[in-house]
């Protein structure tokens, strides 16, 4: 079981804050964060692995201080972007997803059966030689997911992974990011339905933390703030 905690947090760009959280503690394995468009939401999932520090207080996944520690807490999570064109690296997908293990220690031999297996997992592998570019969003994202877990990260991270994507698609991610993929899965969402079937869902508004339960409830309050 992975764990994430937050005491007295607070991060500002350009003397403005932009998050604040006095004290957060999640041990789910999936959790939906929730909120407007410029609420923190994004802010508080890059603290999770280093992409963004903190001003003041203490970020701690598994234990490990992100601040302090940040190869550690690098090593052990994996962010997800929305647009997987991002993360794509390497012109072939069995060539992207072996990029991830570069730095593991592991033989050629060991990195290509590993990478090989995580692109089975998402349904790839018929697909392993082929232009990565080649393939269509869902694809990619999938591409994506395979690169960051065929690390065995305790952390994946998800910034909006079906923003972009068709109904069909979008459902095969959530059902792949919930299956679950990870000690942890964060998920920021604007995806009701998605935020719905995590175990916990964390609401954030105007850089302050809101409320924090079931996806239920936090849901139901959140949507009565646009009724």
């Amino acid at each position: 079981m992975g764990s994430i905690t937050l005491k007295d947090v607070e991060v500002q760009f350009d003397g403005k804050t932009v998050l604040a959280i006095d004290d957060l503690s999640l041990t789910a394995n999936t959790i939906a964060v929730i909120g407007a468009n410029g609420s923190g939401k994004s802010t508080f999932a890059r603290l999770l692995n280093g992409l963004a520090k903190p001003s003041t207080g203490q970020v701690l996944v598994n234990e490990i201080d992100v601040v302090t520690e940040p190869k550690r807490a690098v090593s052990q999570a994996g962010f997800i972007f929305s647009n997987p064109d991002v993360q794509i690296v390497m012109p072939t997908l069995i060539e992207d997803v072996e990029f991830s293990l570069r730095s593991v220690g592991l033989s050629k031999a060991e990195q290509n059966a590993q990478a090989m297996a995580a692109l089975d997992a998402v349904g790839l592998k018929h697909l392993a030689d082929a232009p990565a570019q080649s393939l269509s969003s869902g694809q990619k994202q999938l591409l994506a997911i395979a690169a960051i877990t065929v690390r065995k990260p305790s952390l994946v991270i998800a910034d909006e992974p079906t923003a972009l994507l068709d109904l069909g698609n979008a459902k095969q991610i959530a059902q792949l990011l919930l299956s679950p993929v990870a000690d942890q899965v964060v998920l920021v969402t604007h995806d009701m339905k998605l935020a719905g079937l995590c175990e916990v869902a964390v609401h954030f508004d105007q850089g302050r933390l809101v409320s924090v339960g079931a996806p239920k409830d936090v849901i139901a309050r959140y949507e009565k703030m646009f009724a």
